[in-house]
């Protein structure tokens, strides 16, 4: 694990880095508060750090204070280094936010306690980080196509119509739907079906820039979020997708299954506004139209 050890001693930071190292730790080193500060704010920050309490530049209890201020998470388990053994000083450390305290000069054995301690608090918050992005992962999206589901996609048009509308920029989206999917189910049964939505969910997927999003709007229907996407470029990616998917093998426990998709496509401004249900509604109008023109293709709102 990756640990800072901040002292303005250069013997006494030396011997500690060796120390620790031979502990099997990665050791950063700072001079000076303020290279502690700058260290811990890096991108692959150490997620323990040893702060000596007076160091020029920035105390160690001011780092404790600006670290809980800025860096809420992931969490850093700070541990002071001080010679006074006054308890005020204790409390002061703590309220500032370090974890823990050692009082100069301290045994070996010692601080191998107090760090072993941090690193199992800091592994026990890795597990709740990833069981919480479980949680989040599974309340996002629809558990059959692995896409964004109803609401999540439905808030992210919402976020999209008023960021477009701050930035006087363009969204379009495509309401997108599988051409006589209740023909495959009663057909081929539900196990294909499902494995059909599964299919041309990946295909719709890998399509995406990486700004757009794509969500299962309800049974065979998709909905394409398009940011900065004005209308002939959202009637482009629908023709694409449509092709894509009319041209590809979706594979099902029953064999191939061929498939096609209608689609529909509108775009907020000044004639659409940005009101989601209005854009909504375009695309689905659209959409209509395109099935009552003969399936397998595009409409535009």
């Amino acid at each position: 694990m990756k640990i800072l050890i901040a002292e303005d001693d250069p013997v006494f930071r030396r011997l500690l880095k060796e120390i620790l190292v031979s502990w099997g730790y990665d050791v950063v080193d700072a001079q000076d508060g303020n290279e502690a500060f700058q260290a811990l704010l890096a991108e692959d920050a150490p997620r323990l750090a040893v702060l000596d309490w007076n160091m020029p530049g920035m105390e160690g209890i001011e780092v404790c204070r600006k670290v809980r201020e800025e860096l809420k998470e992931p969490y850093t388990y700070i541990i002071l280094l001080t010679a006074n053994h006054r308890e005020d000083y204790l409390v002061t450390g703590m309220e500032a936010g370090a974890d823990d305290y050692i009082i100069k000069p301290f045994r070996h054995n010692e601080l191998k306690v107090r760090l072993r301690a941090g690193k199992r608090i800091i592994e026990l918050q890795n597990e709740l980080i990833a069981a919480r992005e479980i949680i989040r992962e599974k309340s996002t999206r629809d558990s059959l196509t692995g896409l964004l589901n109803h609401e999540e996609i439905l808030g992210v048009l919402g976020r999209e119509l008023a960021r477009g509308e701050r930035d006087k920029g363009s969204v379009s989206i495509i309401m997108a739907d599988l051409d006589h999917f209740k023909t495959v189910n009663d057909t081929y049964g539900h196990l294909a079906g499902d494995a059909v939505l599964r299919s041309t969910s990946q295909i719709l997927k890998s399509m995406m820039r990486a700004y757009d999003s794509v969500g299962r709007y309800g049974g065979e229907e998709f909905l394409f979020v398009l940011p900065e996407c004005g209308g002939e470029c959202a009637a482009a990616f629908a023709e694409r997708a449509r092709v894509r998917i009319g041209s590809a093998a979706i594979e099902s426990p029953e064999g191939i299954i061929p498939v096609t998709v209608s689609s529909g496509v509108a775009t907020s401004g000044k004639e659409m506004g940005w009101d989601a249900i209005s854009l909504i509604k375009a695309a689905d109008k659209a959409l209509y139209r395109a099935k009552a023109d003969g399936r397998n293709r595009v409409a535009v709102g």
